[in-house]
């Protein structure tokens, strides 16, 4: 639709139409999220209205890429990280690129983040994008449809790397 002067007005992008976008890859779905705003929410908002506003936190993005990619055929993982200083932060990691998707990334060029697929080195590359120190991380899913979150497993910073649930599954 053209309004203005010779404007194009973009409709706001839909659930339904990402997943039926059969050439979504990690890279393109980060690339849509360009001129969204940071904004926190207490609660992860339904998904097209993250799509139509624009407006969101770590939590709606990494859930609707975790949603959409794992929708097509991707091995997507859900970390939340605990810093100090009362800082978290939510991300999606997707195992067949060896790199995470971070809200806090969507305006780059590499806007994935290359890491090791462990919850310890995904946990320290995210707290250093704070310049923070992470306590703790968990990998997590999440259910639109019943709204509910539940923590898969967590690792604390301070046991003994050989005691993570994760060690050895990737």
């Amino acid at each position: 639709m053209t309004v203005g002067l010779g404007l194009v007005r973009l409709e706001a992008l839909t659930v339904r139409q990402l997943l039926d976008d059969t050439s979504l890859t990690p890279k393109r779905f980060a690339n849509l999220f360009e001129g969204f705003t940071y904004e926190f929410i207490n609660y992860v908002q339904n998904p097209d209205v993250f799509l139509r506003t624009k407006i969101g936190d770590c939590d709606d993005y990494a859930i609707l890429a975790d949603h959409v990619l794992s929708h097509h055929g991707y091995d997507t993982r859900l970390i939340h990280v605990r810093m100090m200083g009362r800082i978290a932060h939510a991300v999606c990691y997707v195992t067949e690129d060896k790199a995470y998707l971070d809200y806090n990334n969507r305006r780059y060029t590499f806007n994935l983040e290359r890491c090791k697929p462990d919850i310890r080195s995904i946990a320290t590359k995210v707290a250093r994008s704070f310049e923070a120190n992470w306590t703790s991380a968990s990998e997590f899913t999440y259910d639109y449809a019943t709204d509910v979150k539940e923590a898969k497993f967590t690792v604390v910073k301070t046991d003994p790397p050989a005691q993570d649930p994760d060690r050895g599954r990737y």
